[in-house]
């Protein structure tokens, strides 16, 4: 019975490896109709699917098969149904295969249970779950670290994180690259970019997913500098950047303006074979518009045989930025015509376009056409540019009413366009109630300091700068230079 059941594992085993996850229920079902019963080999790679392709009511009949084929005390049975449970997001199941079997014990099992909990953002029963594993004495290993430190990955929960990272060099387990890599993106997720650094300099030997991870670190906490030279620092290494690693640098390339890096990137996503990737393409158009080059800009966008809405957005925000509305209209005209559909970043990029380019009434329009035909209620993003629109046409009075009537609460930003379009204007009386409630919001932007000091300087109203200095002082803050990557 054995024998005849094996090649069947064997097919089952392949397809679960291919992803074809379809095909090896299929095959599954096909197995029973031949009359070849299942076997402890056979679930596992059945269960994986059912978790792939979420079919919980398809894993609770494998279940049932499980049962009654009197597999269920085999550990990598057990282990596959915990998993699939927790993938369909059934953890209470999940729990309840993990109580009721004799095995429970084993690591492999705990493992699932917790990695299991935390993915489903239940990091609370799964340290309870990890703490009774150590009390219980079973063997913790990496695969336990790697189920639990990634819960941990946002500021609320660094501390946890942070102990988990001690019990990991109490267990040895810190000299294991996937746990280094591990706590790394953790302490960069948590803004600990420096914490971060400190375990990829001691790892002894780096793969392409610990410098991804670094490079990735860098630029998502706008450390564009860190980043380039980073990715020198990797190159000298002699390690080959791969998709990932080479967006991350193309966003550090656009954030300090380093068009000419921006186009040896270019290069080398060329000679590497991953010019068809959408990704480093999006990268790309948002790289050239943000440095000023349109016209490559353009002729990448031309090219791509699929745009995304991200695609478009960049296209569109590109010509915007550099004052030619028309054309960014134009573009997201285009955009509607080809069936995509607007979200709340692109109106983002119109409105500004508008608004650099001094066309007020199409704004409005665009404006009131998110909620009218497209049903986005507009966040403070959007009224901060409708706010900049209607204060460089110089409508003060409607920009304040405007922000008066906001359903969400202004921001900084908000705020501050009022702030900036007082300052073309002259206007100090609403300056200074912009000017109150920006530093309330944002008490530590030294920017608003300095632009209000410059609305007093305009004024020549000595008393209001001498004011706004002292704030400075008291809060001491001092005005952020400037500076660029050549």
């Amino acid at each position: 019975m054995t024998t005849s059941t094996s090649p069947w594992n064997s097919r089952l085993r392949d397809l679960a490896k291919q992803s074809l996850f379809s095909e090896a229920l299929s095959l599954y079902r096909q197995m029973l109709r031949f009359g070849h019963p299942p076997n402890a080999f056979t679930f596992p790679f059945a269960l994986k699917s059912c978790a792939a392709l979420a079919l919980p009511l398809t894993g609770s009949l494998l279940h049932s098969h499980v049962l009654k084929t009197g597999c269920d005390p085999e550990p990598f049975v057990q282990t596959s149904l915990i998993s699939m449970y927790c993938k369909c997001c059934l953890t209470d199941h999940a729990r309840k295969v993990f109580d009721q079997s004799p095995q429970r014990k084993l690591t492999v099992c705990y493992n699932a249970l917790i990695s299991g909990h935390a993915s489903n953002s239940k990091l609370r029963d799964a340290v309870l779950l990890f703490r009774r594993m150590r009390e219980e004495g079973v063997g913790v290993n990496s695969v336990t670290m790697l189920g639990l430190i990634p819960g941990c990955a946002a500021p609320g929960h660094l501390s946890l994180g942070m102990c988990l990272h001690g019990s990991s060099v109490k267990c040895g387990l810190d000299s294991d690259l996937s746990v280094r890599n591990c706590l790394l993106t953790m302490y960069v997720k948590c803004g600990l970019v420096d914490n971060a650094r400190k375990i990829f300099d001691a790892m002894p030997e780096k793969g392409l997913i610990t410098w991804n991870a670094m490079i990735s670190g860098y630029a998502q906490n706008g450390l564009a500098s860190h980043v380039l030279n980073l990715y020198r620092e990797m190159e000298a290494c002699g390690f080959f950047p791969d998709p990932v690693t080479l967006v991350g640098v193309l966003s550090s390339c656009t954030h300090l303006g380093a068009h000419g890096v921006g186009r040896e990137v270019e290069r080398r996503i060329e000679s590497s074979g991953f010019g068809s990737n959408p990704y480093l393409k999006n990268a790309l158009i948002n790289m050239y518009t943000r440095c000023g080059n349109l016209v490559r800009a353009h002729s990448i966008f031309d090219v791509m045989p699929e745009k995304s809405l991200v695609t478009w957005t960049a296209i569109i925000g590109g010509y915007g930025m550099h004052g030619h509305g028309e054309v960014a209209l134009e573009l997201f005209e285009e955009m509607i015509v080809s069936g995509i559909r607007p979200d709340k970043a692109v109106f983002v990029t119109v409105l500004s376009a508008c608004s650099h380019a001094g066309l007020t009434d199409e704004g409005l329009e665009y404006f009131a056409a998110m909620e009218k035909n497209y049903r986005l209620q507009p966040g403070p993003e959007h009224y901060s540019c409708m706010v900049d629109l209607l204060g460089r046409a110089g409508r003060l009075k409607e920009a304040k009413e405007l922000i008066d009537s906001m359903q969400v609460k202004p921001d900084g930003g908000v705020w501050g366009a009022l702030l900036g379009a007082c300052k073309i204007h002259k206007n100090v009386e609403l300056a200074e109630i912009a000017f109150e409630h920006v530093i309330e919001l944002e008490p530590t932007n030294s920017g608003y300091y300095v632009l209000m000091s410059n609305i007093y300087s305009d004024a020549k109203n000595l008393e209001g700068i001498l004011k706004v200095r002292v704030m400075m002082k008291e809060r001491q803050l001092k005005k952020e230079p400037g500076c660029s990557y050549v």
